[in-house]
């Protein structure tokens, strides 16, 4: 069966080889609730899916529209075998409780390197999930690596590490043309304070972050805050 839990997703488990991030717009904070609440009903009132998906979260969004979900699967081929058999009739009875979800989209992932900030307490829980999505002119895998491998050599090299970072987990889309990075902040206020102290985003003035921003091919980056407010796992 499936059982809720409010324990965040372990972004580093080595069985969920294939992690996907997908957005929904729903509008308003009530529609938000209202679109958890229809997920919870409708996956709580049937068994667990497939073995091979590890857990399956969702996220509001600070700006009260959207709602980002996470889903931990181990392979590509388990996630089209439930799209086959168990999806639509799950996708069915959200879109009657809640009509007129904007679904923006399906984003498949490898988990590349994570990191856990040396300051930051293991037990200390996640208050806000911060994503990062970087876009590049073009696929190419190679500098979707070279690009987060120059970011941990800023992080390395960061003068003045901001308080509240927890941990980053950055992932290359399978298409390769984007970066997205999950990163655990104590709070959705020490993330603000980071990015209001000096620099450029969280990072000081350095030439490595230079780099980083500057980086060829660099197309576009947006930064948005969630809450984790539902997770599924199997009972």
């Amino acid at each position: 069966m499936t059982r809720r839990t409010d324990a965040h997703p372990d972004l580093a488990r080595p069985d969920a080889l294939a992690p996907f991030f997908s957005t929904w717009r729903v509008g308003t904070p009530e529609r938000q609730r209202q679109t958890v609440d229809a997920i919870a009903r409708t996956w709580e009132s049937r068994p667990w899916p497939a073995e091979d998906l590890r857990g399956y979260h969702v996220y509001t969004g600070h700006d009260g529209s959207t709602l980002l979900h996470h889903s931990q699967w181990a392979s590509e081929q388990a996630y089209e075998a439930f799209v086959k058999t168990h999806r639509q009739e799950r996708v069915d009875e959200i879109d009657t409780a809640v009509p007129g979800i904007e679904r923006l989209g399906l984003g498949r992932y490898r988990r590349y390197r994570s990191a856990r900030h040396e300051d930051a307490a293991a037990a200390v829980e996640p208050g806000c999930i911060v994503i990062v999505e970087v876009e590049f002119e073009g696929p190419d895998p190679d500098r979707q690596r070279a690009w987060v491998d120059a970011v941990f050599e800023a992080l390395q090299n960061e003068p003045n590490l901001r308080p509240g970072g927890l941990s980053a987990h950055f992932h290359l889309s399978t298409d390769g043309t984007r970066v997205l990075n999950y990163a655990e902040w104590e709070s959705a206020q020490a993330h603000l304070d980071a990015l209001a102290a000096p620099g450029d985003g969280v990072g000081s003035s350095t030439s490595q972050w230079e780099r980083v921003q500057t980086w060829p091919g660099l197309k576009s980056s947006t930064v948005n805050r969630y809450d984790h407010v539902l997770g599924l796992v199997p009972r």
